[in-house]
Formats: C-alpha cells, structure tokens, sequence
C-alpha cells in the first residue's frame, strides 16, 4: 500500500470510528518470514516493504534480537512480514536465543524469503546451513539476492545458478533493498503467493511491536551508529516509563544497560556529549514516526549480567531456555 492509499485508510478510519475498513472481495493475508545469515540487508527489506521503519538498521551484524512483524499491504493482500534475527552457529545464550527465534520465524511462515547478500564473494557457511535446514525441513524458499547494484551482472547469475542447484528455491529475485529496486516484482509475487482470507490487522496498521518496546530499539540502533567500534554488543535499552500530556507530547524515559563502567564512560562521553548526540537522534527519529513531540530523557547503568537476567528475553519475545 502506498503512503497515499495509507493515508486514505486512516482518514475513513478517523471519519468512521469503529467500523472497519471495507476489505477487497478476494482478500489474502499470510506471514512472510525474513531470514538469512546476519548483515544480509533483512532490516532494509523489511522498512522497504512496509514502507516505514519497524526495525532497526545497523552496520553492526545482528543487531535485530527479536521477531518483529512489519505489515504490508500490496493490492488485496495482507503481508506480515517476520524480521528474524540473523542465523549463524550461537555460542551465548543470547545468541541461541536468537537463532532459535528466527528458527520459529520461518516455521510458523506460510513463505520464507531467503535474503543473502550478492556482493559476498561466496555462499558462506551460514547460508548454507540455511539451506540445509530447510531441505531437512522438506521447506521450499523465495530467493532474494539482494545488494545487486555492488555486483556485476555475470557474476550475480552465477551466483543465483548456484543457489537454483541446491533444489529448494522456487523463484529467485534480485533487489536492492537500500535503492528499492526490483521490491515490486517480489511484492507482487509475495501478494499472489499468501493464503485466501480475511486480512489480520488493520490496513493501516504498520507493526504489530508495543511502542516502548519500538522506542528502546530506536534508541538501541542510534547507539549501534554512534558507536559500533567502541562498544560490545552487551548493551541494550529498555523503555522505563511513558506519559502522555494533553498537548499531544510524550515524555519518555528510557535506560541503557551496559555490563561494566568503562563501557558506561564510552556511552555517556565527555561531559555526557555522547549520550546526548544519542537522545537527540533518537528523539528526533521517535518523532517522526510518532507524528508528535517527544521528550526523551537516557540514563545509563551497569548491570553486568543483564544477557543472563530471564525478564530480558521475555520482553523481546526470545525463549531464555533455548
């Protein structure tokens, strides 16, 4: 659905409270799950395909922890997207965590889109296991080679060849999911693809994510940019509170935990500079996606076993036992 077509939908929506907006006469509606080896660009296709940001984007490689579930709307079809975190061989709880949950991702999923990135020079072991997982699985897949703008044309249908030889891709598509190029043609294959029924959340809906839980990975991903060569993946954000005002505003507060002091000392800068460049990227992006005003105040604490804490992974949805 385009941003015209949204904004058509919230205004009936606002206009008739209540009711809900009149479906098409053969709607279709089915879960999409995003999975490859971390870094693939599954963040960037996800936003892409929504067209909004509902998952955060970083050079850092696994920095999505969480199934998040990003809606998209393509004529008469419902597509629930699922951004899984990326798959690669765990070694911390954290990381079977993780695994795990893109693991259930693509097996609840009525379609899986492998995502791999075109302009690696080879398929790495971890897209591989991806594949050999899904042909145990007896699974079938979408291939979606993506990043094809940093690669040349011989050398990307080499490579789709290669992945046509493994048997369990029944279409492949070349995207970029940063330049948005060849999304269409994946769109349209994904909407004609999903079960018939009756869509599952509203049209105008965009994520399925609570807003705390949205405004602390806004705020995870303005840290992972602001330092992703100083600081250890050992950090995380939680939203502590939030009150709304009658001006429409919001005040947020939100705690970033790290595991030691010295870690604290790089997040907040000299003279607290650091942390502040943060809450202002991170304000200014809440406020945009929240189309309001929005006060947001970061404090920083060491907790030095927060990976091992079980309410953690509850709150992002991860199995702490897996």
């Amino acid at each position: 659905m385009s941003e015209k077509e949204r904004d058509i939908v919230s205004e009936f929506l606002e206009a008739n409270p209540g009711e809900a907006y009149p479906e098409p006469e053969n709607p279709r509606a089915g879960f999409v799950a995003l999975v490859g080896a971390p870094n693939a660009g599954k963040s960037t296709l996800l936003n892409a395909l929504v067209g909004s940001k509902v998952s955060i984007v970083s050079p850092k490689v696994q920095t999505t922890r969480s199934k998040v579930l990003g809606i998209g709307m393509h004529g008469e079809s419902q597509l629930l997207f699922v951004d899984t975190p990326g798959i690669f061989t765990p070694k911390k709880r954290l990381e079977r965590a993780m695994v795990a949950a893109a693991w259930q991702g693509a097996t609840d999923a009525d379609l899986i889109v492998v995502l791999f990135d075109s302009s690696s020079p080879r398929i790495d072991e971890d897209t591989a296991g991806i594949i050999q997982r899904l042909k145990d699985a007896g699974r079938t897949a979408i291939l979606a080679l993506n990043k094809i703008d940093l690669i040349k044309r011989d050398r990307l249908l080499a490579l789709a060849e290669q992945f046509q030889a493994t048997g369990i891709f029944t279409d492949v598509f070349m995207v970029s999911a940063l330049k948005q190029d060849g999304l269409k043609d994946l769109m349209d294959h994904l909407a004609k693809s999903v079960p018939e029924g009756p869509w599952l959340y509203p049209p105008d809906q965009l994520s399925d994510m609570p807003e705390r839980l949205l405004a602390a990975e806004v705020t995870r991903e303005k840290l992972f940019l602001q330092l992703h060569q100083e600081l250890p993946y050992a950090a995380t954000v939680e939203t502590e509170s939030w009150e709304e005002f009658e001006d429409g505003s919001a005040k947020i507060s939100q705690v970033i935990y790290v595991q030691r002091d010295s870690q604290k000392a790089i997040v907040l800068g000299k003279g607290g500079s650091r942390v502040k460049q943060i809450s202002t990227a991170a304000r200014t992006e809440l406020e945009r996606m929240l189309d309001r005003r929005v006060h947001l105040f970061l404090f920083v604490k060491v907790r030095e076993n927060w990976t091992d804490d079980p309410e953690r992974y509850s709150a992002w949805g991860l199995d702490f036992n897996a």
